[in-house]
């Protein structure tokens, strides 16, 4: 293994990808993850999660020697905090996964490091990271170059995204964004942009509230049609036809460690100047919460009609097509929802990107469109494209699959 140069903490979905990309540029990464599975996986050149190119990625940087995976930090120059930031009760914000990576590099940090947070943060977050740090070792006050610079990739595109975006860098000072800036320039093609810490956490969040805004009006409109027996997705194709018009895709919910997540930052500081981006939220967990509701109104109006119960077959568990990512799942919610009041009736689980769940038992989606007799599609997954579908079933697609 060469001398590391770069730290990572937390080898998720972004942490991962992020640390193969950087060490596939012949630059020593040590990624740190809490999980010694996860550790393993990664060190033998495999991979824990579903991310198209990653696997290869990883199995090349850690057969050069520029990868190594470990439960603890080691000392280098830069250090890139990469770990969840979820929300508590009354989804308020929670830095602790940041705020614990950072103490576990406290003893390593000297003059010159580069500490750079990539998680998604409250305004704020990185300004409060510098000053605990300077708390702890006096000694670098004004000494480290501390910087925010937050991902914004797509999953399932990953690996090209974090080479060809552009990125949003801002540092605590102008010296701390060049250096942030000269860091990435070495793997990033995307243009990097200057800005400050706390314009760069509000940018990340912005990104996000800006797209649960834009789906919770598609979501809307989903539940008007409804009432209405209008359909949506033609409504929403002839409406996309204005040339100024463009309304994303209605769904069942919103999901993702980002755009369900990311708007509770903006709302639990400024509670009163939110009210767009609060709203949206609560139309789009409605949105889930409708659906489920959808889903027993048919199996109890089959029982009634056939005189037995349904079988159910529940088409998706990810929080977007063609991944395997379940965090913040508006499909699972449904699931989990749709079963708690279950009586005897059977039950489909289908996520054709995953092999088991530690609560559902993971069925063939061609199986359970065929044995099922009513079918939720949740996910668009391209697998749910091509299936026939039998003219007896009752279809309830809230994910536009069957709108061809």
């Amino acid at each position: 293994m060469n001398t590391p140069k770069v730290v990572t903490i937390g080898l998720g979905y972004i942490g991962l990808p992020t640390s193969a990309l950087i060490a596939n540029n012949n630059i020593a990464v040590h990624g740190v993850d809490i999980n010694q599975k996860v550790v393993d996986t990664i060190n033998e050149g495999k991979i824990h999660i579903v991310e198209p190119s990653l696997e290869e990625a990883v199995e090349k940087a850690v057969k050069a020697g520029f990868l190594k995976a470990d439960t603890r930090p080691v000392m280098a120059d830069t250090y890139l905090i990469v770990v969840p930031t979820p929300f508590k009760a009354k989804n308020e914000p929670d830095i602790s996964f940041v705020q614990a990576a950072t103490k576990s590099i406290l003893p390593l940090l000297k003059e010159g490091d580069l500490y750079i947070i990539e998680s998604t943060s409250p305004i704020g977050t990185t300004e409060k990271m510098m000053h605990y740090i300077y708390s702890e070792r006096p000694e670098l006050k004004d000494k480290l170059y501390v910087a925010y610079c937050p991902e914004r990739v797509l999953p399932g595109n990953v690996m090209y995204e974090l080479v060809h975006n552009d990125r949003v860098i801002g540092g605590v000072n102008e010296a701390a964004t060049k250096k942030a800036v000269a860091f990435y320039s070495q793997f990033v093609k995307g243009e990097l942009h200057e800005s400050n810490a706390r314009t760069a956490e509000m940018c990340k969040l912005t990104e996000n509230s800006s797209r649960d805004v834009q789906i919770a009006f598609a979501n809307e409109l989903s539940l008007i049609c409804a009432k209405a027996d209008i359909n949506v997705w033609e409504l929403i194709k002839l409406a996309n036809k204005h040339p100024r018009v463009n309304i994303l895709q209605p769904g069942c919910g919103v999901g993702g460690h980002c755009i369900a997540v990311d708007p509770y930052f903006i709302v639990a500081d400024y509670p009163m100047e939110s009210k767009i981006i609060a709203s949206a939220r609560e139309i789009n967990n409605y949105k889930s919460f409708w659906c489920a509701e959808q889903v027993k109104t048919a199996k109890l109006e089959f029982q009634i009609k056939e005189g037995r119960k349904a079988s159910v077959a529940i088409m998706g568990l990810a929080f977007k097509p063609n991944i395997d990512d379940l965090r913040e799942s508006p499909a699972k919610y449904i699931a989990q929802r749709v079963m708690q009041d279950a009586h005897d009736e059977e039950y489909y689980i289908v996520e054709p990107n995953i092999l088991d769940h530690h609560v559902f038992k993971i069925s063939n989606y061609k199986e359970a469109a065929e044995k099922a007799d009513i079918i939720v599609f949740l996910v668009a997954h391209n697998e749910f494209k091509s299936l026939n579908i039998a003219v007896e079933k009752i279809v309830l697609d809230f994910c536009g699959v069957t709108n061809k």
